[in-house]
C-alpha cells in the first residue's frame, strides 16, 4: 500500500502536522525522512525494512557502512542521506557543549552521562579531554585521539599545551572501550601515569580517568566498575 492510499489520519506527516512527532512511531519518523517507497512498496514499509536491518536500533542503524545501506533495494542514490543526517544531527543536539556551562563537575557519574552521548555506538576508540576552570565548570572538551580498536595513544605534550592555553586547572581523560568491558589495561595505567605526572608538573591537576563502555563506565578515582 502506498502512502497517498493511507488516509489523511494514517499518513506519517499529517499526523505529525497534527499532534507532534512524539506521537510517530521510529518507523513513521524514518519514512518521512525518506519521503517515499518504491514499487509495491510505501514509505513505511521501507522504513521499517530499513529499521529492521539495524535489529530496531538507531545506534546500530548509525553504524552501518553507507554503501551497505545503498545496495539495499529502495536505498540507492542519495535515498538514505537524510536518515543519517538526522541521525548526526540527534548526536549533535544531544551533546552541544552550551548544555555543560555551568555545570561543576565533581563525580565520574557526571562525565559518563556527559559523554555518553558522544562515544555511544563507537566501533573504535576515542580519546577526550575534558578542561575545567577553578571551578570545575567545564570550560572545553576535545577528542584528542581516535581511530583505534583496542587502544588510542595519548599526545601528551599535546595536551598539556591545550591544557595551558585554556588556563584549565585541572583535567578529566575519557576514552570508550568498543569491547563493552571498560576495565582498563595496563597501557590505559601507563598513559594515564604519563599523562598526571605531566600536569602535575604544569601544576595542573589530572582528577580522573573515566572509561566508558554504552552501559558502563570504570573510574580510575574511584577504581571500580559502575553500572550506568
Amino acid at each position: 500500500m502506498k502512502i497517498k492510499e493511507l488516509t489523511e489520519g494514517e499518513r506519517p506527516r499529517e499526523r505529525m502536522m497534527k499532534y507532534g512527532p512524539e506521537v510517530l512511531g521510529t518507523g513513521e519518523l524514518l519514512a518521512i525522512l525518506l519521503r517515499s517507497g518504491t514499487r509495491g512498496e510505501s514509505a513505511v514499509d521501507l522504513a521499517q525494512r530499513l529499521l529492521a536491518l539495524a535489529g530496531g536500533s538507531l545506534v546500530q542503524l548509525s553504524q552501518i557502512p553507507l554503501e551497505r545501506l545503498r545496495a539495499r533495494r529502495g536505498l540507492g542514490g542519495a535515498k538514505v542521506l537524510p536518515v543519517l543526517a538526522a541521525l548526526e544531527l540527534g548526536r549533535r543536539f544531544i551533546s552541544e557543549e552550551s548544555r555543560l556551562e555551568k555545570i561543576p563537575v565533581v563525580a565520574p557519574a557526571q562525565v559518563y552521562r556527559m559523554m555518553k552521548p558522544v562515544m555511544k555506538g563507537l566501533q573504535t576508540e576515542e580519546c577526550w579531554v575534558i578542561y575545567l576552570n577553578s571551578a570545575r565548570y567545564v570550560i572545553g572538551r576535545e577528542c584528542v585521539s581516535s581511530g583505534g580498536l583496542n587502544a588510542t595513544i595519548l599526545d601528551v605534550k599535546r595536551i598539556v599545551a591545550s591544557a595551558l592555553e585554556r588556563r584549565a586547572q585541572s583535567v578529566v581523560l575519557v576514552h570508550n572501550h568498543p569491547s563493552g568491558n571498560p576495565r582498563p589495561g595496563s597501557e590505559d595505567l601507563n598513559q594515564t601515569l604519563a599523562l598526571r605526572r605531566a600536569m602535575d608538573s604544569m601544576s595542573i591537576s589530572l582528577l580522573d580517568h573515566v572509561v566508558l563502555c554504552d552501559d558502563s563506565y570504570y573510574s580510575f578515582a574511584d577504581e571500580i566498575v559502575y553500572k550506568g
